[in-house]
């Protein structure tokens, strides 16, 4: 709010909210999460439309599944929870997170919009981000609801057939 002023009266600056693909995909359980990035998403959209005549660019910077901690601890977390849900968004981070996307990209990100000059309101970055988006919007609301209330068999299969990512809890040999 402070700098909002400053930025119309110069008629000109560069705002950039870091969001999350999880600001476009609500999954559970991680719902509390995708409410506060989906509430981001709109107050950016929002403000890009309300700035955009005082040339100011608002962009918003959505990253997959990066390596921080709070990835690592979505992965590591064990599970005891009855939303089955937790489980296999554990093994979707763990199996990310085999080929790590290094925090670094976000930066590259914000000082390529930066330096750009152009605008573009959306954002994503790492590898997964784009795929994950593409998945959720090739398939309707309520497939969506269904894939995500289904059994542990159904969601595994839907997640390899619809992204080609295979992330079934590996199996312990002795």
């Amino acid at each position: 709010q402070a700098l909002v002023p400053h930025m119309r009266q110069r008629r000109s600056g560069c705002i950039i909210n870091v969001s999350s693909v999880a600001g476009r995909i609500s999954c559970a359980p991680l719902t509390p999460y995708c409410a506060t990035k989906w509430a981001l998403e709109a107050l950016s959209e929002g403000l890009a439309g309300e700035m955009k005549t005082f040339n100011v660019r608002v962009a918003i910077v959505e990253p997959g599944i990066i390596d921080t901690a709070m990835a690592r601890r979505v992965a590591d977390e064990p599970v005891d929870s009855p939303y089955r849900q937790k489980d296999r968004f554990a093994s979707l981070f763990r199996a990310a997170l085999e080929n790590p996307a290094p925090p670094s990209l976000v930066g590259q990100k914000i000082l390529e919009i930066v330096d750009s000059g152009t605008w573009q309101l959306r954002h994503p970055v790492g590898p997964d981000a784009v795929p994950f988006l593409q998945w959720r919007g090739g398939i309707t609301d309520e497939q969506w609801v269904e894939l995500n209330g289904s059994d542990d068999e159904t969601w595994y299969r839907g997640l390899q057939r619809d992204f080609g990512l295979d992330t079934r809890p590996k199996k312990q040999t002795a």
